[in-house]
């Protein structure tokens, strides 16, 4: 290379949870390649997953046009430029068309979806994600989250329906924690912008009129903040548990229709509990709290508790 300085093209995906999956492989190249400078190709909502992030040179937001038109546009933009390295974790076409050095590509294999990743530059074992937060982020979490107590952070919102567990199991194994492992915890419900998280979060807060509501409040780089702070996160399966995942807290993913042995929380302190039949009304409070009692307390976990998958 010279003295010229490196730089990266890394195109990652529009939902936030396989874009904070996709974290591991950035911070592999920033660690491999600490002066290089990256453009980071994402859709609108998960623009706040990179912000952060060290070497980032541009994140180029990809919006959905007709016919599309977007994919020509963001060619345009890039094609001009000298690039060192494109990785395409959608697996699309435009790796194949912008001049560079090296290229790496999404190829579908079995297993999670990490391994599938990280498959993409050929590492082994995959690189676990990570999450990036600032000064500004941490003092946010500061103001408002309690420092003197233990915090449950609860993310009972989904993108779709099906995903999600009741709002009164929710409770119910909050409930069981602040009176067990983690005593005095207070909850604090967490979700996305918009009305529909909104309405999925409403049942939980009700449920427990103490919780900090946090629902749709946060950026993503708040939120990855604030996960610095709670004792323990319980979630169904959308990128919000990812992200937690990301940060290192205990992390309890609730699963249900959802393939667990592909999206499954990647992180060194994440576990799951699963409904036996793929329906989320079948997962039992007492279920979830063997997983979650194996996340708080590992030296009285019961040896039933199931790890992230290999």
């Amino acid at each position: 290379m010279g003295s010229r300085t490196m730089r990266i093209l890394f195109v990652t995906s529009n939902r936030v949870g396989d874009a904070v999956l996709s974290t591991g492989l950035l911070d592999h190249l920033i660690r491999s390649h600490p002066a290089a400078r990256i453009t980071v190709v994402c859709g609108p909502v998960a623009e706040g997953v990179f912000a952060r992030m060290p070497n980032r040179e541009r994140t180029i937001v990809l919006a959905k046009r007709r016919a599309n038109l977007h994919w020509l546009t963001l060619w345009w933009e890039v094609v001009r430029l000298r690039w060192d390295l494109v990785v395409d974790i959608r697996g699309g076409a435009l790796g194949f068309v912008v001049p560079t050095r090296r290229r790496a590509f999404f190829r579908r294999r079995p297993g999670p979806k990490v391994h599938e990743l990280g498959a993409i530059l050929k590492l082994d074992p995959a690189p676990l994600p990570v999450a990036w937060t600032g000064a500004e982020d941490r003092a946010r979490a500061a103001a408002l989250l309690p420092a003197h107590r233990p915090v449950i952070a609860l993310g009972p919102t989904a993108h779709w329906p099906p995903k999600t567990w009741p709002a009164e199991r929710f409770a119910a194994l909050y409930h069981a924690l602040a009176s067990g492992p983690l005593p005095g915890a207070i909850p604090a419900v967490f979700g996305g912008p918009g009305a529909a998280e909104r309405g999925m979060a409403t049942p939980l807060l009700a449920a427990l009129p103490g919780a900090i509501d946090l629902c749709g409040m946060l950026s993503l780089r708040e939120l990855a903040g604030c996960f610095g702070a709670p004792a323990f996160l319980m979630g169904n399966d959308p990128g919000l548990m990812h992200l937690a995942a990301a940060t290192t807290i205990p992390t309890l993913g609730l699963f249900g229709p959802t393939s667990v042995s592909v999206y499954a929380p990647a992180g060194p302190r994440a576990r799951v509990a699963v409904s036996p039949t793929g329906r989320m009304t079948d997962l039992g409070v007492d279920a979830a709290f063997e997983a979650a009692s194996a996340l708080v307390c590992p030296e009285v976990a019961s040896a039933k508790a199931e790890p992230y998958p290999a």
